[in-house]
Order: structure tokens, then sequence, then C-alpha cells
């Protein structure tokens, strides 16, 4: 959707045209209508809202900011509630109870059908992020001995209703998960075939239990190229799927969040621009007051060989230089070995083989320092002499070699004591750094240059 076009619903809208407002929104696709109403004030977004066709508004509500759906849940009446949790699907409408607030929930629950309520409650007791939690039980179910007639027939009748067509569940006389069969299996095949003859059983071992964290989910139907994965109980009996929409959903979050914690920030799920100020702090204040006590030990270091620095000349000027060189170092290996974790390249059974490909290239990329730099204070002509030039390049050298064996082995340390790699990433990798990049620096200048 273009920018223009939404400039002329916005004139459409000062003019109080909305007749013709209507008939430009019915055209254009649901996710460009929920982008329009966002712009909008509360009270003209819940008037346009409640034009717009039934068939198209529980479209547009489930693309809506949490805030704007709240909005539009108090402004309308019961009865209307009422047709959108219908026409919504369960995991758009457990989304919502999530997020909107309590007196809001209570209005929805109370204009949900009682089958709609009782599921809706089930879904929320399901553990924060797990399978169960992002589900839906809008899915095509047939039973094994059916024949692909009957399955078509069912399809046509309950099809409309469901999240994904294309591939169907099979179960038995007990719901248990007895395979999937594709749509198009269904299209091509004898009408009088047996789904137990032609489903393809193999499929049944690519499932995920409710409990399961929705990271492992994302990773499974990334690894098996799946568009939809179905979700089973404890004892193997179908309760939901998990469609594509939501995988995306859940890797957007799950890289944010890494993001965050990279940054040294607690993880928020609010945009940026609606977060409070106080929220804010407290998200960062946390991290800040753990790093900056943790940087006393590299004030602490430079303080004990305060009297070597005043003596020998140039010593002070590299720290910033030996610091920097070792922490970019260190974060580089630290981020690329986060990426193979999550990517699942590497597992903790590789730590050896990672250490030591890390080694080689810090040994290159530390000679490779270590000469520039000493290029670069013998033609800057530097203050201390060949021998302070020599001694801050070999710090260097040491440094680099050292946070790229830490930056690599932090991680797959802290995914081995179940903590979440990037928490340990960016600033913590680059404050441990720092104070073992000035012992290893003082250590060479106090062996050499006294």
């Amino acid at each position: 959707m273009e920018e223009t076009n939404f400039e002329y619903l916005h004139e459409l809208v000062s003019q109080g045209n909305f007749n013709n407002l209507k008939n430009e929104l019915v055209e254009m696709n649901e996710v460009d209508i929920a982008e329009f109403l966002g712009e909008l004030d509360r009270d003209v977004m819940i008037r346009i809202f409640r034009i717009l066709p039934k068939d198209l508004s529980a479209d547009v509500f489930a693309y809506l900011e949490s805030e704007d759906q709240g909005d539009i849940i108090a402004g309308i009446t019961d009865k209307e509630i009422q047709k959108l949790v219908d026409d919504l699907f369960l995991d758009d409408v457990v989304d919502m109870v999530e997020e909107v607030p309590a007196s809001l929930v209570t209005k929805i629950l109370k204009n949900a059908s009682p089958d709609t309520r009782k599921l809706i409650n089930t879904y929320l007791n399901y553990p924060e992020d797990s399978a169960g939690s992002i589900m839906t039980n809008e899915m095509v179910e047939l039973h094994d001995r059916c024949t692909v007639r009957q399955a078509i027939d069912k399809i046509r009748k309950t099809g409309i209703d469901k999240e994904t067509i294309y591939t169907c569940y099979c179960i038995d006389n007990s719901r248990h998960l007895k395979g999937t069969i594709d749509l198009s299996d269904l299209v091509f095949n004898d009408e009088t075939a047996l789904l137990s003859d032609i489903m393809d059983d193999d499929k049944q071992l690519i499932y995920v239990k409710t409990t399961d964290d929705q990271e492992h989910v994302a990773e499974l139907v990334k690894h098996y190229d799946l568009l939809a994965v179905p979700v089973v109980d404890n004892e193997n009996r179908l309760v939901g799927i998990i469609t594509i929409d939501d995988i995306l959903d859940i890797i957007e979050e799950e890289t944010e969040e890494d993001f965050e914690k990279m940054a040294a920030l607690l993880p928020s799920e609010d945009e940026y621009l609606k977060t409070p100020v106080l929220v804010l702090v407290k998200n960062r204040i946390g991290w800040l007051l753990v790093l900056m006590i943790s940087a006393t030990l590299t004030g602490s270091i430079i303080q004990s060989f305060e009297d070597m620095l005043a003596v020998i000349t140039g010593l002070t000027a590299a720290i910033p230089i030996i610091t920097g060189t070792g922490g970019n170092a260190g974060n580089q290996s630290s981020t690329l070995a986060i990426r193979a974790l999550a990517l699942g390249e590497i597992e903790l059974k590789d730590w050896f083989k990672v250490l030591f490909k890390e080694i080689r290239v810090a040994v290159i990329c530390g000679l490779i320092l270590g000469l520039a730099n000493f290029g670069r204070m013998l033609v800057l002509g530097n203050p201390g002499g060949m021998e302070v030039y020599l001694t801050v390049s070999a710090a260097m050298f040491f440094a680099v070699i050292m946070a790229k064996m830490i930056g690599c082995m932090l991680p797959l340390l802290a995914k081995l004591v179940k903590i979440d790699p990037a928490v340990i990433a960016g600033p913590v990798i680059s404050t441990l750094v720092d104070s073992l990049s000035l012992l290893v620096y003082f250590a060479l200048a106090k062996a050499f240059l006294i």
C-alpha cells in the first residue's frame, strides 16, 4: 500500500465521507487496513472499524496492535464482540486475551461461547512461550480409515473455518496422530483409496509437544521446511497445529530478544515510542550498574600500575587501543558463536573444534594487527621508542588471541549451564576482555621495559 493512498484515505476521513472510505477499504489488503486504522485517533478508528464488512473486520482485527485491539473491544457492543470472537481464529483470540487489560478479558470471555471460553482458558494455562500457548485447533482432522472421497467432502464442509487445508492430519479413534496427507495427494488419488494407504506416516514423527519451547518449534519448522507443525499431548493425541505465520512471529520475537540481551537490555515486547520512560529505565539500569561495578576491576588494574605508567612514556596512550581491539575481537567471535548455536550449526560437543578454529583465526588476525600497530606507531612517531612499540604490538597480539578464545567459549559455557548465550555477549565480554587485556599488557610492559 503506497503512502499517497493513505493520504487520500485520511482526506476522506477529514471530509467525513465514510461511504467512499468504505469502498476504498474493502479493495485493500487487511494488513494495510490495519496499518491505516493504527494511524487514526481512537474514536475515529472504532467508527471506521464498525463500518467494515463482517467477513473483513475479523481479518483486520488480527493484524492490529494490542493497544488498538483493546480500544476496539472497549468501544463496541457485547453483540459485536461475540461476533468478532466467533470470526477470529482461536490463536488470535488467545493472543488478544494475553495482551489486553484484565477488565477487557472479562468482557471478551463473557461474550465468547462456552466451548470457546473453555478452549481459551485451556490455552492460557500452558506455559508462556510454549507450543501449547501459540497453537490453534483450527486444522483439518481426518480419520485414517476414511476414503479419499469422504476426506474431500469433509474439507469442503469444514475447510473454510480452518487455518490451512494444504496439509491434513490423520488420526485414529483415540485421536492419536497417525500421519499427514497433503491436499494434492487427495486430489490425485483414487476416490476409493483409504487414507491409511496413501498418507505419509513418516511425517507423524515430525511434531511437537504442548510443553515444547516455541524456539524449538521454529527450529523444527525451518529444518523440515513445513508450513505447519502438529502439536500433540503427552499421550501423542493431536490437540492443535502451529502455522507458518505464527512461526515467523516467533522468529522475529526471538531475534529481537537476542539483540536486546546482546546490548545489555532486559527484553521488552512493547514498541519503543509506546514504552514509558520508567520502563525503559528499568530495562537498562540493571545491566548498566552491573557493568559499571565490573569495570571497577579495570580501574583497579590501571591504578595498581600507575607508577609504571608515570615512569615509562607512551604506555598510557596505548590503553584504549589495546582494550578496544581486544573487545572488538571478542565480540566478533561471540557473535558468530551465538549465531551458530542458534542455527544449530554447532553443538556443545564441538567446543574443541570451535576453539581450535578461533585460535588459528586469532593468531593470523593478531599478527596482522600487531604489525599494523607497530607500523602506525613508527610512522606517527609515538613517544616511548622502539621497545614500547614492540611491547604494545605484542600485547595487542596476545589480547586478540585471548579475546577470541573467550568470545567463542563463553556462549558455549552459557549454553552448558542453561543460560541464554546472548546474555553474556556484547558489553559483558567487552568488560571481561578489557580487564584481561590490560593484565597481559602490563605484564609484558613490566617484563620487558622495567
